[in-house]
């Protein structure tokens, strides 16, 4: 059984967005899988700077020994990756590690 998720959250919609990231803090703090892996892309690295709660449930991330990521390519464009730093979100090109850890087994979510 593979017990190693990727949850990708690329929506700008609150609850989505929300929804994933509750997800991969749960699946970590009970033990619902051994490995989880919490990426933004896209729309959903604005929202984060800009929702309060999305912080807080990265900030539980963190605090499980995982650091979620978010797009590079994304965040420079938009001029965020300083903010995203800040907020404790690792900035870095994220097509190759994706695909990577699909090829590891871990099972794309995608919010």
């Amino acid at each position: 059984m593979n017990n190693k998720i990727l949850v990708i959250i690329s929506s700008s919609d609150v609850g989505k967005a929300h929804t994933g990231a509750m997800y991969a803090v749960n699946a970590l703090r009970n033990n619902w899988m051994t490995e989880v892996k919490l990426f933004f892309f896209g729309p959903a690295e604005t929202l984060l700077l800009n929702d309060e709660e999305l912080q807080q449930i990265v900030e539980e991330f963190n605090a499980l020994d995982e650091k979620p990521v978010a797009c590079k390519f994304i965040a420079e464009k938009d001029k965020a990756d300083k903010q995203l730093t800040d907020i404790g979100v690792s900035v870095e090109y994220v097509g190759e590690p994706i695909s990577n850890l699909i090829k590891q087994g871990y099972i794309p979510m995608v919010w």
